[in-house]
């Protein structure tokens, strides 16, 4: 085996540990959507007072922990690929997929569209 081929090998096998080891958990899924439902809500209609604004993210910030935990969490199926996982969520008739990868998310299909109407159910 010549030195370049041990060379690729040895650094496919130490990225292949590295993204296995940073592979993203169930809870930090649920951090994920957590941080996304709450951009979704700061991006809420400018229209709305700045005082109903404010008692709107109070909310969730009182409540979040319980949605995630009561409709995200048991609505959610990952698939750990040992290096990566694919979540995918089904939540107020919309399907989410999203992959964990290298201890971040890169989101597939839906996201944008449940966190709307996710925290349209909060409210």
């Amino acid at each position: 085996m010549s030195l370049l081929r041990l060379t690729v090998v040895v650094v496919v096998l130490t990225g292949s540990v590295v993204l296995a080891l940073s592979n993203p958990t169930m809870d930090d899924y649920l951090r994920f959507v957590e941080q996304e439902l709450s951009k979704a809500i700061d991006r809420m209609d400018r229209g709305t007072p700045t005082r109903e604004q404010q008692f709107i993210r109070q909310m969730f910030q009182s409540q979040s922990k319980k949605l995630l935990e009561s409709v995200v969490r048991p609505n959610t199926a990952r698939r750990n690929w040992g290096i990566a996982s694919r979540y995918e969520t089904q939540v107020v008739d919309t399907k989410i997929i999203v992959l964990g990868l290298g201890g971040r998310f890169i989101p597939l299909q839906g996201v944008e569209e449940a966190t709307l109407k996710i925290g349209r159910m909060v409210f």
